[in-house]
C-alpha cells in the first residue's frame, strides 16, 4: 500500500475511496507504523500538535426506555449502576471547575433517556447559562437523546456550542444493537442540530460485531452527515448488558479503525473516547498521533484513566493541549488524583 499517496488523497478535495478504507482496515501488522505515520501527516495538516481535552458529566443515570444492547443504562440492562435523576446545577458547576483544572476545553453534559422533556430542557439550559457565566471560555456540548427543532433552538440560545448524537454503527448493522428507535431517527437529530447552528458531534462504538465494511460505511456516513467532531468509542462489555460476552477488539484493530476515520474525515475533530484504556492499552500514545481529541476523567458509568497519567502521556508525546495556555480555574486547585463523584 502506498501510504504517501493515501495521505495525499485524504488531503485532496476528492478524498479517499471506500476500497482505500477497506485496505486500511485489512492491512497487516507490518504496515501499522507506516499507516499511523500517514494518518499523522493528515492530522498535523489540520491540527498541528494540538490535542483537545473533553470532560464528561453524567447528568442523569439509568431509567432509559431504549433497548440498546451495549448500554448499562438501557431499559433491558441488568448492570448494577447508580440510578438518579438530573443532578443539581451546583454539581454541574463543580464538574465545570474540575474540567478547567484538568485542562479540558469542552464540558460534555450527557443525560440518559430516549429524549428530553420540555422541563428537562428548561433545567439543562439553566445549568448551561450558569456554566457560561462562571467559565466563559469553556465549550459546552450536550447529549440528551433525540431532539426536536424547538429543543435544539433552546439549547443554542442558551449558549450550547455542540450537540452529540452518535450513529454508533452502520445503517446495515443498526438493528442488531437496538430496535426501539432507528438509525434514521439518529440521523434526523443530527440534521436538526446542524440546522440549528450548533456544531455536530457524532461518533461510533466499535467492537459490537461489525465487519470492516460496516466500519467503512460508518466513516463515510459521518462525512455525509457533516460531523464536526467524531468520538470513537470501543465497546466495554459491561456485565448485565446484551453485549457482555462480546470482546473482539485488539489494540492494532482499534488503531487501524482510528486511521480509517482520520483518512475519510481529515478535518474533523477525531476523539478517542470510551474504552480506549481497555482496548488500545499500550498503543494509546500512537492513537494520539491519529486523533486530536481525548476524554479526560470518567465516562458515564465506568471509570477512566487517572488524569495525571493522561497528562503525562500527552507531555511525553510532545503534544500541546488546546487552550491550556489561557485557561484558569475559578476554584481552588484540585488534586488530579482525586475524582468528583456525582450522585
Amino acid at each position: 500500500m502506498d501510504f504517501t499517496a493515501l495521505a495525499d488523497r485524504s488531503l485532496s478535495p476528492d478524498g479517499v475511496s471506500r476500497p482505500d478504507v477497506l485496505e486500511v482496515l485489512r492491512s497487516s501488522d507490518d504496515d501499522l507504523l507506516p499507516l499511523v505515520e500517514a494518518a499523522y501527516r493528515v492530522r498535523t495538516a489540520h491540527f498541528g500538535k494540538k490535542i483537545k481535552l473533553n470532560h464528561l458529566v453524567n447528568l442523569q443515570s439509568g431509567a432509559c426506555s431504549e433497548n440498546c444492547a451495549y448500554c448499562s443504562q438501557s431499559g433491558v440492562s441488568r448492570a448494577p449502576i447508580s440510578i438518579y435523576p438530573l443532578i443539581s446545577s451546583e454539581k454541574v458547576l463543580q464538574e465545570a471547575a474540575r474540567a478547567v483544572e484538568l485542562k479540558a476545553s469542552r464540558l460534555c453534559l450527557v443525560s440518559s433517556g430516549r429524549e428530553p422533556s420540555s422541563d428537562d430542557i428548561e433545567r439543562v439550559t439553566a445549568m448551561v447559562r450558569l456554566v457560561r457565566e462562571r467559565f466563559p471560555s469553556l465549550e459546552i456540548c450536550c447529549s440528551l437523546g433525540l431532539m426536536t427543532e424547538i429543543h435544539t433552538a433552546r439549547l443554542r440560545e442558551a449558549g450550547v456550542n455542540a450537540y452529540n448524537h452518535n450513529v454508533n454503527t452502520s445503517p446495515r448493522y443498526y438493528t442488531h444493537v437496538c430496535s426501539t428507535h432507528t438509525y434514521d431517527d439518529r440521523c434526523q437529530t443530527i440534521r436538526k442540530v446542524k440546522e440549528s447552528g450548533m456544531s455536530t458531534c457524532s461518533g461510533v462504538l466499535l467492537g459490537m460485531g461489525e465487519t470492516p465494511e460496516d466500519v467503512a460505511d460508518m466513516a463515510f456516513e459521518l462525512r455525509r452527515l457533516g460531523a464536526d467532531s467524531i468520538p470513537v468509542n470501543f465497546l466495554i462489555p459491561i456485565p448485565g448488558t446484551g453485549l457482555e460476552q462480546v470482546n473482539r477488539l485488539t489494540p492494532r484493530r482499534c488503531l487501524r479503525a482510528l486511521c480509517a476515520f482520520r483518512f475519510v474525515n481529515p478535518s474533523a475533530e477525531l476523539r478517542i473516547a470510551g474504552g480506549r484504556e481497555l482496548h488500545l492499552r499500550s498503543l494509546q500514545p500512537l492513537g494520539l498521533l491519529v486523533a486530536n481529541s481525548l476524554f479526560i476523567g470518567d465516562y458515564l458509568t465506568t471509570e477512566g484513566e487517572n488524569p495525571s497519567d493522561v497528562l503525562d502521556m500527552i507531555a511525553d508525546m510532545g503534544l500541546e493541549i488546546l487552550g491550556a495556555e489561557t485557561s484558569s480555574a475559578a476554584e481552588s486547585p484540585v488534586d488530579l488524583s482525586g475524582r468528583v463523584r456525582v450522585r
